[in-house]
């Protein structure tokens, strides 16, 4: 039996080290997942919700996103700010009435080139009754979701 080196130890260290360093930058830090990993580029796209591949991800917003496929990761990351949610993974009905809930990425509308998710089926419905109110006073409240995330 071979008894290794100091060399071939240090050498094994440092190799193992690169190794644990390279798989936490490629797993992004542990950055919260967006949209509970739906591909925000599908909505648009396929006009259905479909969940992202851990293959195509890709860091946005202190975010992970994923993509059911390359080519929407590459649409996204050309204009992210149009394929996100408006309010990050929180409820836009919710958060029109001053609330925090997290969004069911099963629950979403597009309105003006924009994807908004709500916590709850008939969120939707609802956001659509008063529209133009509801988005304005989302808008309003934008602060809440963004003091949560820092």
């Amino acid at each position: 039996m071979h008894n290794p080196s100091r060399r071939e130890v240090t050498r094994l260290v440092i190799l193992v080290a690169a190794g644990l360093f390279a798989s936490t930058t490629l797993a992004f830090d542990g950055l919260p997942l967006a949209i509970r990993g739906y591909d925000p580029v599908a909505y648009f796209t396929a006009g259905t919700p479909t969940p992202g591949l851990p293959e195509f991800e890709l860091e946005w917003d202190e975010h992970r996103y994923r993509f059911s496929r390359a080519e929407h990761r590459e649409i996204f990351k050309a204009d992210p700010v149009r394929y996100a949610p408006q309010f990050a993974n929180f409820c836009a009905m919710a958060l029109a009435k001053g609330q925090i809930v997290e969004a069911d990425p099963k629950a979403w509308l597009i309105n003006d080139g924009k994807l908004y998710i709500f916590g709850a089926p008939e969120g939707p419905r609802l956001f659509q009754q008063s529209l133009a109110d509801n988005i304005a006073k989302a808008n309003h409240n934008r602060g809440l979701v963004e003091n949560l995330q820092r």
